[in-house]
């Protein structure tokens, strides 16, 4: 009898072990996942599994409709689709009043530009005078009138 135990010790601790280091975490980050696609609302910008960036527009309950691109086109989409949410609402609104002074500081460097930049810049911000045609009239020849007539 003690032989069984010493001999399915090892097999119960293995098992354990991989409950605590496998299916467990996994679990825990599945749940996570399915509150952040449950947790999606309109206004949310989001990234598809498959890579397509777009800003949530409807929310059903199985699916959700993204705008996507500059065309503003319309997807229907499962939200088992969704892989992550960049921004909600309520983060951005927050985000925006400590985005300002960081957007300041990045306008200040982009005008602080090197002299060959300021040069190249200030060259393509100039209006390139249009020239008009001018009929350059010469004293041609009387022979040579001739010969073209």
């Amino acid at each position: 009898m003690g032989s069984l135990y010493q001999n399915l010790l090892p097999l119960v601790l293995l098992i354990v072990i991989m409950y605590f280091l496998l299916i467990r975490p996994q679990k825990k980050k599945e749940k996570a996942i399915n509150e952040m696609r449950n947790g999606i609302k309109a206004g949310d910008e989001i990234i598809t599994i498959g890579g397509l960036c777009g800003k949530v527009v409807k929310v059903k309950e199985e699916t959700i409709v993204i705008q996507v691109g500059a065309e503003k086109l319309k997807f229907e989409m499962m939200k088992w689709s969704v892989s992550k949410v960049i921004s909600s609402n309520s983060d951005s609104k927050a985000s925006s009043k400590k985005a300002k002074p960081v957007e300041e500081s990045q306008e200040a460097s982009k005008k602080s530009l090197p002299k060959k930049l300021k040069k190249t810049v200030a060259e393509e911000e100039k209006p390139v005078p249009v020239e008009e045609e001018k009929v350059i009239t010469e004293n041609v020849p009387a022979e040579q009138e001739a010969e073209e007539k």
